[in-house]
């Protein structure tokens, strides 16, 4: 019986250990495919959403450049694992937002202010009992049309209470765009079991 117990444990410890790829490259290849849950996408009214949770190593990667001594890999590792990133892509007929939701200047202006210094109330990451946790900070970069998507990163604590719960709903707001409010359902194993680099 000891051993059936002890072959169990072995295969739970194994299934639920995190993954590690040898470059960002594997890495960017297996979060984006949708089998895996990092990458989720839907379809609402005509525009495409989809959320992208970017593992710790892919901000540690960025930041290390040639850089790749195992003192660095680990301060950089304590530096971006204390928060959770996650990418929010929108579109529609593979064009941002601004090219194609505006139906004037003035509807063109208020989404503007509304993407650069708004989407904190209008992107909500929440526990099953509705606690909501706190943005830290988002980024939206203009691309003035040169984009095929609208896409912002978004970060928030790395907390602990949060990552105890099964899941985690990240619900985007009504952007003039019709669609309603558009959810996101995100299991926590995937943020506690993070794939990895294996910096060399």
């Amino acid at each position: 019986m000891n051993r059936i117990f002890k072959i169990v444990l072995l295969l739970c410890i194994w299934g639920c250990s995190s993954k590690s790829f040898d470059s960002k490259e594997e890495l960017w290849e297996y979060i984006r495919n949708e089998d895996h849950d990092y990458l989720q996408t839907k379809s609402v009214n005509g525009y495409d959403f989809s959320l992208l949770y970017k593992p710790t190593d892919l901000l540690v990667d960025q930041e290390l450049g040639d850089d790749k001594g195992s003192n660095k890999v680990e301060d950089l590792r304590t530096k971006y694992r204390k928060y959770l990133y996650f990418t929010l892509s929108m579109s529609k007929d593979n064009k941002e937002l601004l090219s194609v939701t505006p139906k004037n200047r003035q509807e063109f202006g208020s989404m503007v202010n509304e993407l650069a210094f708004g989407m904190g109330k209008k992107v909500h990451l929440l526990s099953p009992k509705k606690d909501t946790l706190e943005l830290l900070d988002y980024v939206y970069p203009r691309m003035y049309g040169m984009s095929r998507n609208t896409s912002m990163l978004f970060v928030y604590p790395r907390d602990e209470k949060f990552l105890n719960e099964d899941y985690l709903s990240v619900v985007i707001g009504d952007l003039g765009t019709y669609t309603g409010e558009v959810k996101f359902k995100v299991p926590t194993k995937l943020l506690k079991n993070e794939p990895t680099i294996n910096f060399k």
